[in-house]
């Protein structure tokens, strides 16, 4: 007889076998349900990206720190403003996003019950901004995890294992969509429409390797870098 106990497909579910699990993780990935605080770790990347430097920061606190210009551990919504520029967005989408961003996520982060005049997005506190409709990649503590970032591409990818096309971006969008969740789903609607417009290779996929730099913020410093390099040589 079969042990039922670890079956991933319930018959009627149908849900549940359309959206499969990567039943090979736990061969691929050491532990793969333990949450890593500081780096984000895949089949690829056991030991996440290779020579950076994590500074003792949360994952999610990794991501948010590129737009932290200056280091000082706050990001103001000018400083939103000069990350979007530099990973090559226009003035509109740059002044908008970081407006919208900072006015979102300042409030979850202070210290105090009052509310920053300047908008500013304390990175110590970015945990509190996990909104839902998400992938659940970030824990609520700002910890990576990498069964839940393998899900994306074992329940959604289905043209490409290591990839995903426009479409089924917009498929995993509406899978993780909470009922009454009008913001996450906003939010994340936002996140990845940015994400794809800088992410995406010449056939329109979306790379695990590319999906992967964002949630530690690698991929944010390779774009920049790569436009910096691009800009010298013009």
């Amino acid at each position: 007889m079969a042990d039922s106990s670890l079956e991933t497909y319930a018959a009627n579910a149908p849900v549940t076998g359309e959206r499969k699990l990567n039943l090979e993780l736990q061969s691929q990935v050491p532990q793969p349900y333990l949450a890593r605080a500081l780096v984000a770790v895949d089949k690829n990347h056991p030991n996440g990206t290779e020579g950076r430097e994590h500074h003792n920061m949360s994952v999610l606190q990794q991501h948010a720190a590129f737009f932290d210009r200056n280091k000082d551990g706050v990001i103001y919504p000018w400083e939103t403003y000069q990350g979007f520029r530099a990973l090559g967005f226009g003035f509109f989408t740059s002044f908008s996003s970081a407006i919208l961003i900072n006015l979102m996520l300042s409030y979850r982060t202070q210290s105090g019950w009052l509310p920053s005049p300047l908008l500013s997005i304390h990175i110590k506190n970015i945990h509190r901004c996990k909104h839902g409709s998400d992938t659940e990649t970030y824990d609520t503590e700002g910890r990576f995890d990498p069964s839940k970032y393998d899900a994306i591409f074992s329940k959604y990818g289905l043209t490409h294992s290591d990839a995903l096309t426009k479409e089924e971006i917009s498929n995993m969008l509406k899978g993780n969509a909470n009922i009454g969740d009008i913001l996450g789903r906003i939010m994340s609607f936002g996140e990845w429409n940015l994400l794809y417009k800088i992410g995406k290779d010449e056939n329109g996929l979306l790379h695990r390797e590319t999906i992967r730099g964002v949630y530690d913020g690698s991929l944010f410093e390779q774009v920049e870098k790569k436009r910096a390099s691009a800009s010298k040589k013009a």
